[in-house]
């Protein structure tokens, strides 16, 4: 069974006040605040706030707030209203250990929908704000996300449907084997093998306490919508009437699924029952609609080529009465995110700029003048807006994510919850600041360098350079639970984090450099950034050491083969190590084709350099300590890219170490096997750098 998230209620962040009242709440203990230090236990300990809506009327605030339960190994998430009044207190609409998530309000702003999983089993429950008495909506068919129209009537929703047959169907009188048949590519995604079922959308209304006329909208079709692996519930929306349901699909199936990005927004007529592809014909990438407010326009995010999953997020709109499209950010040389109407002639969106990420408006739909309304080393991550009111989650390097209001004309910010604040006020955090370096070949760069709490100039102290994964994902002011770069400082490192190239936010050019030049320039852009730092008295040379996960880990494999003695330690986390065999046994062909160049045996030049410079090619070279961490279920990079490395560091008799996590994927999620990660990491570190 395919394991689904939906990132829409899964991006969690941070935020709380004293008054908030909730079921599981892990607290600091008196040695921690005595300490205040900022250690994985505390970060773990830190409310993540997410599902952030504004009411339609504006007058409360929604918000989730998630705390982990480290010691049960699992999560608790409850539903939090805070009025737009003077001195307003968050309440709790919800309360209990279990999971409330993919809430969403009532067009009148009297009721809250959303997923909960008390009573063990999830379901849809619908809230009033008010009396906050709720009641489930009963449902035949199981709900994996939904969403409802203005109308409080028709909904989507989505749910696993079996499609294809599988080994059990073909040999039914043998029940008790346990093995999987394919004929064609993909065999799996991300952390699944496919098993004959999709995430499918849904028709269906809502009458009473029960949803009914539920209606697959894609019966008998062998894909998922939204896309796997992420199912992203943004990918899917009803219009304001109730009368249309968009979707984000990519209707392609074997080889063509796995080297093709081409998904397309889909529009079903509700009435008719017919599905219109609105995309057809554009290559890339294109997800994410959403109906203006007369439901005569959609405005969605394309990118242009099928083989470029980072290409440039364009924000495109498309008038549903002439097909005619516009390109919102012709003129605008930055992806575009999480995209709100303003009005039928105007949108907002998030962007990155600069290694920050803010929060922009166009003001006209065809090749607009694009405003940059916020400015500052911060990073927004999602808003919402209603009645002329607009609230965004921003976070930096050293705070997490809280709910702020953002005034349009001044792009000043107020902060209106304050989830950590008890935590915060008895740590002392580090420091970080924007250092511009030059780069080999004459390019101004941006790096952050962040410095450990009650930092002393004179003093010296050890080093990290932080390889970016992705490769394409921007090194902005993110605050993460998993590379958490405050975290690393406040274990008293200083640590250099460079914006190399082939990172977002800083134009298309320098976005598209890295695509068939892996081991070249953004390479000697790492080299750049810990050389120019290393210049300060302040950093000890004879201490640095490099550490990166997926593109960051094959980063530190390449570098652990080049570094020329500049690093006493290596950290890969699910790094490539031997492109050959990641090829052939990755699952999104697309990325190795647009990155390397294709398949080992092409004859092209790409190929030959790719190849050439794989990191198993330099392992004679390979001198330092390296610790390795890769999860079982990791099948974008699988785990052997991980047992080779590790196998060669043995055989090079080098210290090494394999820490394999048996249900993790590409990334660490569990909170004790978080724990323990993070125990790894700072172990194996303060082994070669602090001994």
């Amino acid at each position: 069974m395919k394991k689904i998230f939906f990132l829409s209620f899964l991006s969690f962040f941070a935020c709380n006040k004293e008054q908030v009242v909730v079921s599981f709440k892990p607290q600091l203990t008196a040695q921690e605040i005595e300490s205040r230090q900022f250690t994985t236990e505390v970060m773990l300990k830190m409310g993540r706030v997410g599902n952030v809506q504004l009411s339609p009327d504006g007058k409360e605030l929604l918000y989730s707030i998630t705390y982990i339960d480290t010691p049960n190994n699992t999560s608790y998430s409850n539903l939090y209203l805070l009025a737009n009044e003077n001195g307003a207190e968050p309440r709790n609409l919800t309360n209990g250990n279990h999971k409330d998530y993919n809430a969403q309000w009532s067009e009148d702003s009297k009721s809250v929908y959303y997923l909960s999983t008390k009573g063990g089993k999830s379901a849809l429950w619908c809230s009033n704000v008010a009396s906050k008495k709720a009641q489930q909506i009963k449902s035949e068919v199981e709900i994996g996300a939904f969403g409802i129209s203005a109308n409080g009537k028709n909904m989507w929703l989505t749910s696993q449907v079996k499609v294809d047959k599988t080994t059990k169907d073909l040999y039914p009188d043998y029940d008790k084997a346990n093995v999987k048949v394919y004929d064609d590519l993909m065999v799996r995604h991300w952390d699944y093998w496919l098993d004959g079922t999709y995430t499918h959308v849904f028709s269906a209304e809502i009458v009473g306490d029960a949803v009914v006329n539920a209606v697959d909208i894609m019966a008998g079709e062998s894909w998922d919508a939204p896309l796997a692996p992420y199912f992203d519930s943004g990918e899917i929306a009803i219009n304001n009437a109730g009368t249309a349901i968009a979707y984000t699909a990519k209707k392609l199936t074997g080889k063509e699924y796995a080297e093709s990005t081409n998904s397309d927004i889909f529009i079903y007529n509700i009435a008719t029952k017919s599905t219109l592809n609105i995309t057809e014909g554009m290559p890339g990438y294109d997800r994410s609609p959403v109906f203006s407010p007369d439901d005569t326009q959609v405005a969605w995010l394309s990118m242009e080529r099928a083989s470029n999953e980072s290409d440039k997020q364009r924000l495109m709109v498309v008038d549903l009465t002439t097909g005619a499209k516009s390109y919102v950010t012709r003129n605008f040389d930055y992806n575009a995110g999480n995209v709100i109407w303003e009005s039928n002639d105007a949108l907002s969106f998030i962007t990155p700029y600069h290694a920050t990420h803010q929060i922009c408006i166009a003001e006209a739909i065809d090749g607009a003048e694009v405003k940059m309304v916020t400015k500052g080393l911060h990073d927004y991550t999602s808003m919402s807006r209603a009645a002329d009111r607009r609230v965004a989650v921003k976070n930096t390097l050293l705070t997490a994510p809280e709910v702020f209001e953002v005034d349009d004309k001044t792009g000043k910010a107020e902060q209106v919850t304050f989830i950590n604040k008890e935590i915060f006020d008895n740590l002392d955090m580090p420091a970080f600041e924007k250092r511009m370096v030059t780069t080999t070949d004459n390019k101004q760069m941006l790096v952050w360098v962040l410095t450990p709490p009650k930092f002393d100039a004179a003093k010296k102290y050890p080093t990290l350079l932080y390889c970016q994964g992705g490769p394409q994902s921007v090194v902005s002011q993110f605050w993460s639970y998993r590379w958490n770069l405050a975290l690393m400082a406040a274990e008293g490192y200083v640590v250099v984090a460079p914006n190399r190239r082939g990172l977002p936010s800083f134009g298309s050019e320098w976005l598209d450099q890295i695509s068939g030049d892996y081991s070249g320039q953004n390479i000697k852009d790492y080299l750049s950034a810990i050389d120019d730092v290393s210049r300060e008295p302040y950093v000890d040379v004879d201490r640095r050491a490099c550490v990166g996960a997926s593109y960051g880990g094959y980063s530190t494999y390449f570098l652990a083969g080049h570094h020329e003695g500049r690093f006493k330690a290596f950290i890969s986390h699910c790094g490539m190590f031997n492109f050959s065999s990641f090829y052939l046994s990755t699952e999104e062909l697309w990325f190795p084709n647009n990155d390397i160049g294709g398949a080992p045996w092409k004859d092209n030049a790409t190929v030959k350099r790719s190849y050439a410079n794989s990191p198993h090619n330099f392992v004679d070279k390979w001198d330092t300590p390296i610790l390795i961490i890769v999860g079982q279920n990791d099948y974008r990079i699988p785990y052997t890219e991980s047992l080779q490395a590790f196998t060669a560091a043995r055989l090079k008799g080098l210290d090494s170490r394999l820490v394999f996590f048996e249900d993790e994927g590409h990334q660490v999620f569990k909170p004790q096997n978080s724990t323990i990660w993070h125990k790894e990491f700072f172990g194996w570190l303060d082994k070669y750098l602090k001994n």
